[in-house]
């Protein structure tokens, strides 16, 4: 596995690197002191852990990690605890104080090499190829969790974010609607609208404008329509379209 170390005192990245090295076997691929030299770096070069500090001229660690891909995993190194909160919300893996103890960063370096096995174990299970697998792995409020195809009623896109719904809760992840849409499996999961995929074995009814699964009502987008009743139906139902 591959990281960086972006702090803007000198020392603390030449130390960071000691003790990254000492406590794993990680390969320290470049250091930075500001994350616009950062930035540029990540532009084509791709790692998989961050050290990264918060208080930095120009750009924040806050404000670079916000930038950073979903799988691009997070460990916070700064002497400020107030962050702390902030970080979690940004689905970091850990948030080591200085000065760093080196038990504590080997702990660290475990959990983020644990997560990034997880997230492995994902894309070659269940997001390529013919979706065998019967749940998919999703990061969500700091954790990995596993959630199984049956258990999703729809899934609703926000932007650069979706809300899965389950029967029992639902999950914000960081990833848009059409990406989540190829991860799981196309026969059961319909897009109905620029907003909305369905999980067809839950649907209970449904009309020319709305689906009807459980206590939710859920729009249907005109230029889905046709391919939604022809998919649900097998083509038995020519007089709505």
């Amino acid at each position: 596995m591959t990281c960086i170390i972006l702090d803007d005192e000198p020392l603390a990245r030449t130390e960071m690197e000691i003790l990254v090295k000492e406590v794993s076997e990680l390969e320290v691929v470049a250091k930075f002191q500001n994350a616009v030299t950062a930035l540029d770096f990540l532009k084509t070069n791709k790692v998989d852990i961050v050290f990264l500090d918060i208080e930095m001229p120009m750009i924040s660690g806050l404000s670079f990690a916000e930038q950073l891909p979903q799988e691009t995993l997070i460990i916070f190194t700064t002497a400020y605890p107030q962050y702390a909160l902030k970080s979690y919300e940004l689905d970091a893996v850990d948030y080591l104080l200085k000065p760093i103890d080196k038990s504590r960063l080997e702990k660290a370096v475990k959990k983020a090499m644990a997560f990034r096995s997880l997230f492995t174990e994902d894309i070659s299970n269940n997001t390529l190829a013919s979706n065998t697998a019967d749940f998919l792995i999703i990061r969500a409020d700091r954790r990995f969790h596993k959630i199984f195809f049956e258990d999703i009623l729809f899934i609703e896109g926000l932007k650069d974010y979706v809300v899965i719904v389950t029967k029992k809760c639902k999950h914000i992840v960081a990833m848009n609607l059409k990406t989540i849409h190829q991860k799981v499996p196309q026969e059961r999961f319909l897009r109905i609208s620029k907003s909305y995929v369905v999980n067809k074995i839950h649907i209970e009814s449904f009309d020319n404008n709305n689906i009807y699964i459980n206590e939710f009502e859920i729009p249907i987008g005109e230029v889905f329509k046709k391919e939604f009743i022809i998919n649900f139906t097998n083509g038995s139902l020519d007089s709505l379209l």
